[in-house]
Protein backbone atom coordinates (compact mmCIF):
# COMPACT_ATOMS: atom_id res chain seq x y z
CA UNK A 1 0.00 0.00 0.00
CA UNK A 2 1.01 3.52 -0.89
CA UNK A 3 2.36 5.51 2.15
CA UNK A 4 -0.50 8.24 3.11
CA UNK A 5 1.89 10.87 2.24
CA UNK A 6 2.21 9.76 -1.27
CA UNK A 7 -1.35 9.27 -1.57
CA UNK A 8 -2.07 13.14 -0.75
CA UNK A 9 0.48 13.97 -3.30
CA UNK A 10 -0.83 12.57 -5.68
CA UNK A 11 -4.40 13.82 -4.74
CA UNK A 12 -2.97 17.46 -4.96
CA UNK A 13 -1.23 17.05 -8.38
CA UNK A 14 -4.55 15.09 -9.92
CA UNK A 15 -6.47 18.68 -8.32
CA UNK A 16 -4.02 20.87 -9.77
CA UNK A 17 -3.79 18.80 -13.19
CA UNK A 18 -7.65 19.21 -13.12
CA UNK A 19 -7.29 22.88 -12.43
CA UNK A 20 -5.16 23.20 -15.35
CA UNK A 21 -6.94 21.18 -17.89
CA UNK A 22 -10.59 23.17 -16.57
CA UNK A 23 -8.44 26.64 -17.34
CA UNK A 24 -7.51 25.35 -20.96
CA UNK A 25 -11.09 23.66 -21.52
CA UNK A 26 -12.62 27.45 -21.23
CA UNK A 27 -9.64 29.68 -23.00
CA UNK A 28 -11.56 27.36 -26.06
CA UNK A 29 -14.93 27.88 -25.36
CA UNK A 30 -14.27 31.24 -25.09
CA UNK A 31 -12.53 31.18 -28.63
CA UNK A 32 -14.99 28.88 -30.18
CA UNK A 33 -17.67 32.09 -30.27
CA UNK A 34 -20.31 29.37 -28.42
CA UNK A 35 -21.50 31.87 -25.95
CA UNK A 36 -23.32 33.86 -28.41
CA UNK A 37 -24.40 31.30 -30.55
CA UNK A 38 -26.36 30.32 -27.03
CA UNK A 39 -27.48 33.80 -26.57
CA UNK A 40 -28.73 33.94 -30.23
CA UNK A 41 -31.22 31.12 -29.22
CA UNK A 42 -33.05 32.94 -26.35
CA UNK A 43 -32.64 37.05 -27.19
CA UNK A 44 -33.34 39.50 -30.84
CA UNK A 45 -33.07 42.84 -31.12
CA UNK A 46 -36.01 43.06 -28.77
CA UNK A 47 -34.34 42.15 -25.73
CA UNK A 48 -34.88 38.49 -23.99
CA UNK A 49 -38.10 37.53 -23.55
CA UNK A 50 -37.00 35.44 -20.33
CA UNK A 51 -35.53 38.92 -18.38
CA UNK A 52 -38.75 39.43 -15.84
CA UNK A 53 -40.17 36.07 -16.04
CA UNK A 54 -41.03 34.85 -12.98
CA UNK A 55 -39.13 31.34 -13.41
CA UNK A 56 -35.95 32.90 -14.11
CA UNK A 57 -36.12 36.62 -12.48
CA UNK A 58 -38.13 35.48 -9.52
CA UNK A 59 -37.65 31.93 -8.50
CA UNK A 60 -34.36 31.42 -9.75
CA UNK A 61 -32.75 34.46 -9.30
CA UNK A 62 -34.02 35.96 -6.34
CA UNK A 63 -35.45 32.85 -4.73
CA UNK A 64 -31.56 31.47 -5.82
CA UNK A 65 -30.23 34.17 -3.46
CA UNK A 66 -32.29 33.25 -0.32
CA UNK A 67 -30.98 29.73 -0.66
CA UNK A 68 -27.40 31.00 -0.94
CA UNK A 69 -28.33 32.55 2.47
CA UNK A 70 -29.68 29.61 3.99
CA UNK A 71 -26.23 27.77 2.70
CA UNK A 72 -23.67 30.43 4.34
CA UNK A 73 -26.47 29.88 7.83
CA UNK A 74 -25.33 26.00 7.04
CA UNK A 75 -21.54 26.57 6.88
CA UNK A 76 -21.86 28.93 10.34
CA UNK A 77 -23.68 26.36 11.99
CA UNK A 78 -21.63 23.40 11.24
CA UNK A 79 -18.78 25.35 11.85
CA UNK A 80 -19.43 26.28 15.37
CA UNK A 81 -21.68 22.93 16.05
CA UNK A 82 -21.09 20.00 13.71
CA UNK A 83 -23.99 17.73 13.28
CA UNK A 84 -24.76 15.31 10.90
CA UNK A 85 -22.27 14.12 8.13
CA UNK A 86 -20.15 16.95 9.24
CA UNK A 87 -19.34 15.48 12.82
CA UNK A 88 -16.73 13.45 11.92
CA UNK A 89 -14.74 16.88 10.70
CA UNK A 90 -12.25 18.69 12.70
CA UNK A 91 -12.41 22.37 13.64
CA UNK A 92 -9.35 23.04 12.32
CA UNK A 93 -11.07 21.86 8.19
CA UNK A 94 -14.49 23.47 9.42
CA UNK A 95 -12.75 26.70 9.99
CA UNK A 96 -10.95 26.51 6.24
CA UNK A 97 -14.80 25.05 5.21
CA UNK A 98 -16.24 28.93 6.12
CA UNK A 99 -13.15 30.73 5.39
CA UNK A 100 -12.72 29.70 2.11
CA UNK A 101 -16.76 29.77 1.34
CA UNK A 102 -16.09 33.71 2.21
CA UNK A 103 -13.38 33.95 -0.06
CA UNK A 104 -14.77 32.57 -2.66
CA UNK A 105 -18.04 35.03 -1.67
CA UNK A 106 -16.33 37.94 -1.58
CA UNK A 107 -13.65 37.31 -4.68
CA UNK A 108 -17.18 37.23 -7.20
CA UNK A 109 -18.36 40.51 -6.53
CA UNK A 110 -14.86 42.05 -6.63
CA UNK A 111 -13.51 40.73 -10.15
CA UNK A 112 -17.19 41.77 -11.59
CA UNK A 113 -16.27 45.41 -9.92
CA UNK A 114 -13.05 46.14 -11.48
CA UNK A 115 -14.62 43.99 -15.29
CA UNK A 116 -15.01 45.92 -17.98
CA UNK A 117 -17.34 42.81 -19.98
CA UNK A 118 -20.88 43.90 -20.20
CA UNK A 119 -24.05 41.81 -19.64
CA UNK A 120 -24.89 40.64 -23.04
CA UNK A 121 -28.53 42.32 -22.79
CA UNK A 122 -26.32 45.81 -23.25
CA UNK A 123 -24.89 44.49 -26.49
CA UNK A 124 -26.28 46.36 -29.61
CA UNK A 125 -27.74 43.39 -31.24
CA UNK A 126 -29.96 42.65 -28.14
CA UNK A 127 -30.93 46.18 -27.97
CA UNK A 128 -27.95 47.64 -25.90
CA UNK A 129 -24.96 49.90 -26.99
CA UNK A 130 -22.12 47.47 -26.26
CA UNK A 131 -20.57 45.12 -28.65
CA UNK A 132 -18.94 42.11 -27.92
CA UNK A 133 -15.24 41.68 -26.87
CA UNK A 134 -13.12 38.41 -25.54
CA UNK A 135 -12.44 38.21 -22.28
CA UNK A 136 -9.42 37.69 -22.36
CA UNK A 137 -8.50 41.23 -24.12
CA UNK A 138 -7.78 42.72 -20.56
CA UNK A 139 -8.39 46.31 -20.34
CA UNK A 140 -10.34 46.73 -23.41
CA UNK A 141 -13.94 47.90 -23.06
CA UNK A 142 -17.01 47.05 -25.03
CA UNK A 143 -18.59 49.82 -24.98
CA UNK A 144 -21.22 49.00 -22.50
CA UNK A 145 -21.03 49.39 -18.38
CA UNK A 146 -19.10 46.83 -17.95
CA UNK A 147 -18.96 45.09 -14.67
CA UNK A 148 -20.46 42.00 -15.49
CA UNK A 149 -18.00 38.92 -15.40
CA UNK A 150 -17.53 36.15 -13.63
CA UNK A 151 -21.32 35.22 -12.61
CA UNK A 152 -21.93 36.54 -9.27
CA UNK A 153 -25.63 34.39 -9.05
CA UNK A 154 -23.71 31.52 -9.85
CA UNK A 155 -21.16 32.26 -6.91
CA UNK A 156 -24.52 31.20 -4.53
CA UNK A 157 -23.94 27.80 -5.58
CA UNK A 158 -20.42 27.34 -6.19
CA UNK A 159 -19.12 28.95 -3.13
CA UNK A 160 -20.57 26.56 -0.67
CA UNK A 161 -18.16 23.50 -2.76
CA UNK A 162 -16.32 22.91 0.80
CA UNK A 163 -19.37 21.72 2.46
CA UNK A 164 -18.83 18.49 0.39
CA UNK A 165 -14.91 18.82 -0.18
CA UNK A 166 -14.84 18.54 4.25
CA UNK A 167 -16.58 15.14 3.87
CA UNK A 168 -14.31 14.24 1.19
CA UNK A 169 -12.23 11.51 2.53
CA UNK A 170 -14.45 10.43 5.14
CA UNK A 171 -17.86 10.12 3.92
CA UNK A 172 -17.04 9.82 0.00
CA UNK A 173 -20.58 8.93 -1.01
CA UNK A 174 -22.04 12.01 1.01
CA UNK A 175 -19.55 14.33 -0.71
CA UNK A 176 -20.48 13.11 -4.48
CA UNK A 177 -24.22 13.75 -3.76
CA UNK A 178 -23.46 16.90 -1.90
CA UNK A 179 -21.36 17.96 -5.09
CA UNK A 180 -22.91 16.74 -7.58
CA UNK A 181 -26.14 18.76 -6.03
CA UNK A 182 -24.32 22.16 -5.60
CA UNK A 183 -22.98 21.90 -9.31
CA UNK A 184 -26.29 20.79 -10.79
CA UNK A 185 -27.93 24.19 -8.28
CA UNK A 186 -25.27 26.31 -9.87
CA UNK A 187 -25.90 25.59 -13.46
CA UNK A 188 -29.25 25.99 -12.96
CA UNK A 189 -28.84 29.53 -11.79
CA UNK A 190 -26.14 30.14 -14.39
CA UNK A 191 -28.52 28.97 -17.71
CA UNK A 192 -31.36 31.29 -15.95
CA UNK A 193 -28.99 34.45 -16.16
CA UNK A 194 -28.19 33.18 -19.59
CA UNK A 195 -31.96 33.01 -20.67
CA UNK A 196 -32.26 36.66 -18.82
CA UNK A 197 -29.21 37.94 -20.88
CA UNK A 198 -27.76 38.93 -17.74
CA UNK A 199 -24.42 36.25 -18.31
CA UNK A 200 -23.07 34.44 -21.16
CA UNK A 201 -22.61 31.18 -19.75
CA UNK A 202 -18.94 31.75 -20.15
CA UNK A 203 -19.47 33.40 -16.57
CA UNK A 204 -21.35 30.47 -15.07
CA UNK A 205 -17.90 28.05 -16.19
CA UNK A 206 -15.36 31.00 -14.73
CA UNK A 207 -17.34 31.31 -11.38
CA UNK A 208 -17.45 27.30 -11.16
CA UNK A 209 -13.68 27.05 -11.81
CA UNK A 210 -12.54 30.02 -10.00
CA UNK A 211 -14.29 28.40 -6.62
CA UNK A 212 -13.74 24.84 -7.18
CA UNK A 213 -9.63 25.01 -7.90
CA UNK A 214 -9.67 27.68 -5.00
CA UNK A 215 -11.22 25.08 -2.72
CA UNK A 216 -9.40 21.87 -4.17
CA UNK A 217 -6.05 23.07 -4.18
CA UNK A 218 -6.43 25.14 -0.72
CA UNK A 219 -8.06 22.09 1.27
CA UNK A 220 -5.28 20.00 -0.57
CA UNK A 221 -2.50 22.70 1.22
CA UNK A 222 -4.79 22.01 4.25
CA UNK A 223 -3.87 18.43 4.05
CA UNK A 224 -0.66 18.52 3.59
CA UNK A 225 1.65 17.87 6.93
CA UNK A 226 2.99 20.93 9.08
CA UNK A 227 6.61 19.62 8.74
CA UNK A 228 7.46 16.30 6.42
CA UNK A 229 10.30 15.59 8.23
CA UNK A 230 10.82 13.94 11.68
CA UNK A 231 13.29 14.71 14.33
CA UNK A 232 16.18 12.19 14.57
CA UNK A 233 16.02 10.49 17.27
CA UNK A 234 19.69 10.24 18.81
CA UNK A 235 20.92 7.30 20.30
CA UNK A 236 23.76 6.90 23.06
CA UNK A 237 26.91 5.59 21.23
CA UNK A 238 27.78 2.02 22.13
CA UNK A 239 30.29 1.20 24.69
Amino acid sequence: MPRPDAARLSSAQRDLLLALAGLGLLMLWDSSGLDLVLLRQVGDADGFAWRTHWLTAGLLHQGGRWLSVALFVLTVAITLRPFGPWRCVTLRERLWGLGITIVCLVLIPLLKRHSLTSCPWELQEFGGVAHYVSHWRFGVGDGGPGHCFPSGHASGAFSFLALAVMLRTRRPAVARALLIALCGLGIVFGLAQMMRGAHYLSHTLYTAWLCASLTSLSWQALQQPASRARPLTHRRPAD
